[in-house]
């Protein structure tokens, strides 16, 4: 893989950096976000020191990284909770639905059910009586 040397600044100061070859653009991102952390901390109070400046950029930074890290654990509960959830009912949809048997066998029972409603209604019909 071949490594290409960007020069970059960050709190005024120079860097020579080495990245891969197609990775510039992420670099000159992270560079940025870097350069702004520590500018904001430097600016907004009395700190001079420049370790101290990278140290409390990296501690925002790490922090900020692990609130997204517990957003995205919550997500992925989430997510899991609602395809179990979704999952439960598909199968208890599944579960109340008769199959095309039951369905066919239903209907079978419901003609055979009106056929005997007919031929009491004809055996009726003749005298009004069942005997």
């Amino acid at each position: 893989m071949s490594m290409k040397q960007i020069e970059v600044q960050i709190l005024q100061q120079s860097y020579v950096l080495t990245c891969p070859d197609g990775q510039q653009e992420r670099l000159l991102e992270a560079v940025r976000r870097v350069d702004m952390a520590m500018t904001r901390i430097r600016d907004g109070g009395k700190m001079r020191s420049r370790e101290r400046v990278a140290v409390l950029a990296a501690l925002n930074m790490a922090f900020d990284l692990l609130d997204r890290d517990e957003q995205q654990a919550q997500l992925a509960m989430a997510q899991a909770e609602m395809q179990t959830v979704a999952a439960e009912s598909t199968l208890q949809a599944t579960i109340l639905q008769p199959s095309p048997e039951e369905v066919a066998e239903q209907q079978r029972q419901q003609q055979l059910a009106e056929q005997l409603v007919l031929r009491l209604d004809q055996a009726l019909s003749s005298d009004n009586r069942l005997i």
